[in-house]
C-alpha cells in the first residue's frame, strides 16, 4: 500500500514514499545484503563533529535477537511488529574518548532516517517507535552505561492493511497522511510569522 506525501511543491521522491505503515508481510525475509545496505545507509549519516553516536542491535526474524528486541516492545507494538522481517533498536552512544559526546541524540535520529530512507530505496517498509522498555533493552542486551536505547525500527515487506485484523487498526493504516501547513512550519522575521 502506498501513501505518498501530498505536498506544495515535488520533493526527492524516496521522502515523499515513505511512511510508518504496520501491516507487514511476515512470510517475506529481509536478506543479508539488504540489513548491510540498511545499517550502511545509517553508517554514513553526518553527525556532529564526526561522532558517530548510532549503534544499532540488530534481529532478524528467526534468530534469538530478534525475539528479545520483540520482547522489549509494549503490547501495541507487539501486536503488529511481530510479522517483520527485521527489528532494531538505536542507540546513542553519549561519550567517548574526549568526554560527553554533544547532540548524540540528534546523530542517531540522522542515522536513523537514513536507515528509513534506505528501506524505501530497496522496497521495504519501516516504523520507527518509542513505545518499548530501554531498560529491558540494556538487560537483554548488556549495553553499558554509556549506551542508550531510543528507539525501535521495524522493517519489512508491506502487506495489505487486514493483515492488522482489528477494524481500528486498519483504518489508522488506511487513514491519509497529515503534517502541518508551511505557513505553522517556517517562520521569518518573529516567531509565528510564515516564511512563505
Amino acid at each position: 500500500m502506498r501513501k505518498p506525501a501530498v505536498t506544495s511543491v515535488p520533493i526527492a521522491t524516496l521522502m515523499a514514499e515513505r511512511w510508518s505503515p504496520r501491516a507487514y508481510d511476515s512470510s517475506a525475509s529481509v536478506t543479508d545484503e539488504q540489513v548491510r545496505a540498511l545499517l550502511e545507509a545509517a553508517r554514513w549519516a553526518p553527525s556532529f563533529g564526526n561522532t558517530q553516536p548510532a549503534r544499532y542491535l540488530v534481529g532478524v526474524r528467526g534468530a534469538p535477537s530478534f525475539d528479545a528486541i520483540l520482547g522489549t516492545l509494549n503490547s501495541g507494538n507487539q501486536a503488529w511488529a511481530h510479522r517483520a522481517g527485521l527489528l532494531l533498536i538505536g542507540v546513542m552512544v553519549t561519550t567517548n574518548e574526549k568526554g560527553a559526546v554533544p547532540y548524540a541524540e540528534y546523530g542517531l535520529g540522522l542515522a536513523s532516517e537514513n536507515l528509513v530512507l534506505q528501506a524505501v530505496e530497496l522496497g521495504l517498509i519501516a516504523h520507527q517507535m518509542a513505545g518499548f522498555s530501554p531498560d529491558a533493552v540494556r538487560s537483554s542486551f548488556g549495553l553499558p552505561e554509556d549506551a542508550v536505547p531510543k528507539v525501535a525500527i521495524a522493517v519489512g515487506s508491506p502487506a495489505a492493511p487486514d493483515v492488522l485484523e482489528e477494524d481500528w487498526r486498519i483504518e489508522r493504516e488506511k487513514a491519509d497522511r497529515v503534517r502541518l501547513p508551511l505557513e505553522e512550519f517556517a517562520f521569518t522575521g518573529q516567531w509565528g510569522e510564515p516564511a512563505l
